[in-house]
């Protein structure tokens, strides 16, 4: 199966002889951000093991106790918008834009509060191939920065963007409750508002030397509770899209551990999938224990420009 990619603005108008020289260097500069296109030639579904909810396709480096956390990077002075602060689960949509009448809900992977709560977090749920465990406390960078930080950072920043494109933005946590909530309430909440689209925020915890971004897709399940299969297809252009102005956006490559170089996973395993009713994928943004991925995503700057990629890819996805 063929990558779609993002739809790329159409033909502009003649300009006048004066603007020729500006239209060719910005017209290379284009070509330059999406020269590494080509990755995603040829899409293949590859699966993997993970933690249970949400995060990657290999072992995972997790803790039941608090990690040091060194200063927040989102608070940081890099030169580009900061998150913004909390302020509900629920958004007011702009009173215009391409997005207009869209629901998005943003599903911030973990809670930093689920250090505190192992307990609560560990019981078994439901997700219809089976059971899991109700949430994980997410992963760190090697210096402590947490992952649940990290996806309440990014999720912020996209919710700016989407807002200012008209549509109506949900998160299932906004660091607004002490932990959770587990897997099968972020997929109700996301079911229940009748999201238009559902992204899942995440940063995976892999080894050494693994790098780059996957989008996870859902599988094709009718067990239980789970019965994807309405939801396959446009998830599946949903994640396409996300993928391709991520890496615009970004100029980050497809993991180089899962997806075969396409960036794109396919998975029957993950509750917040099996459960949704609603087009829905996760993002894993990037590996927090690899130190050159890590230095990417405690910045403020890299992060900003993440929300932007996937911000365009719900945009693209939602307008066609």
């Amino acid at each position: 199966m063929s990558y779609v990619g993002p739809d790329f603005d159409p033909p502009q108008p003649r300009r006048s002889p004066l603007r020729r020289p500006l239209t060719v260097a910005v017209a290379a500069v284009v070509v330059g951000a999406v020269a590494g296109w080509g990755v995603w030639q040829g899409v293949g579904d590859s699966g993997g093991g993970d933690d249970g909810s949400d995060s990657a396709a290999v072992p995972q480096t997790r803790s039941a106790t608090t990690p040091p956390v060194s200063p927040d990077p989102s608070t940081s002075d890099d030169g580009e918008d900061k998150a913004a602060s909390p302020s509900g689960s629920a958004s007011a949509p702009a009173a215009t834009g391409p997005l207009k009448g869209k629901v998005v809900v943003i599903d911030p992977g973990h809670n930093p509060g689920n250090f505190q709560h192992t307990t609560e977090i560990n019981r078994k749920v439901n997700i219809g191939t089976g059971s899991k465990e109700c949430d994980t406390t997410g992963t760190t960078t090697n210096d402590g920065y947490p992952e649940a930080k990290f996806t309440l950072d990014v999720s912020r920043r996209l919710r700016t963007l989407l807002e200012q494109q008209g549509a109506t933005v949900k998160f299932t946590q906004d660091e607004d409750r002490d932990w959770g909530p587990c897997i099968d309430e972020r997929a109700r909440i996301g079911n229940e508002a009748k999201a238009d689209a559902v992204v899942s925020i995440h940063a995976d915890g892999s080894g050494a030397g693994n790098r780059g971004f996957h989008v996870i897709l859902p599988g094709s399940v009718n067990e239980g509770d789970a019965d994807t299969r309405p939801i396959v297809a446009p998830s599946r252009d949903l994640g396409e899209r996300i993928a391709g102005y991520f890496v615009r956006a970004t100029g980050s490559a497809p993991s180089n551990y899962v997806g075969d170089g396409t960036g794109l996973v396919t998975r029957e395993d993950l509750g917040g999938l099996n459960l949704s009713t609603v087009p829905k994928v996760f993002i894993e943004c990037g590996n927090m224990r690899d130190s050159k991925d890590a230095a990417l995503l405690t910045s403020g700057a890299w992060r900003q420009k993440a929300a932007r990629g996937i911000s365009d890819g719900i945009t693209s996805f939602l307008k066609n």
